[in-house]
């Protein structure tokens, strides 16, 4: 028998029926955040995670975390990623549930990193998980994010031949986020942070909003 179900047993022996943890779920503070390369979106992350507790849960990092465990989920994945392939979205959003649900008796809010990345993600996300309280964004201009990124690579010493890949980069989160950031504030729920500033002053405001929610 393989070892991908043992999350979901330990789920369900560590708090009741499924139906009561998703309603549990339903009623947490789920914050999006959601930001472009160069934005600073992860140190805001971490700061929030430090002051607020919030339990964070990067896409990316769950994915590389159910490869190393070797599952069968793992093994699966490990072999869709290998063959240069998307991982799908139902079983990205599945995994993003588990952990949800994992910690949904402790967590004092979740701060959902790197996801949606897309419309159609956002769709399935309320349909499966629950509606967001906020949708943090943490908004710099592609000038400023080109010149950090720079920076960044300055130390590799490859800066230049990186330009195009960074302005690549940019076209594609702009292209895919602008319908999910427009989503959400037509029902009000994005608060838009200038990422401008330096770390501190941007989460002040980070810290405004996340204090206007209920």
């Amino acid at each position: 028998m393989g070892c991908g179900n043992s999350k979901s047993a330990a789920i369900s022996s560590a708090g009741g029926s499924d139906s009561v943890r998703d309603n549990k779920l339903k009623k947490s503070k789920i914050v999006f955040v959601v930001g472009g390369p160069g934005s600073g979106k992860g140190t805001q992350c971490e700061r929030i995670v430090g002051k607020y507790g919030f339990t964070h849960l990067s896409t990316g990092d769950l994915l590389r975390a159910e490869v190393t465990s070797g599952t069968e989920r793992g093994q699966r994945l490990n072999a869709i990623m290998s063959r240069g392939e998307l991982v799908p979205m139902e079983t990205v959003l599945q995994m993003l549930k588990d952990a949800m649900l994992f910690k949904v008796d402790s967590a004092k809010g979740f701060l959902i990193d790197g996801y949606p990345r897309e419309l159609s993600q956002a769709e399935a996300f309320e349909k499966k998980i629950a509606i967001p309280k906020l949708v943090l964004y943490i908004n710099a201009s592609s000038e400023t994010m080109m010149e950090r990124l720079m920076n960044r690579a300055k130390t590799s010493g490859r800066a230049d031949d990186k330009a195009e890949t960074f302005k690549a980069r940019l076209q594609t989160y702009y292209e895919a986020t602008e319908p999910v950031v427009q989503r959400y504030d037509s029902k009000g729920l994005v608060k838009k942070i200038s990422a401008e500033g330096t770390a501190d002053e941007v989460f002040k405001l980070v810290c405004e909003a996340l204090d206007s929610l209920k």
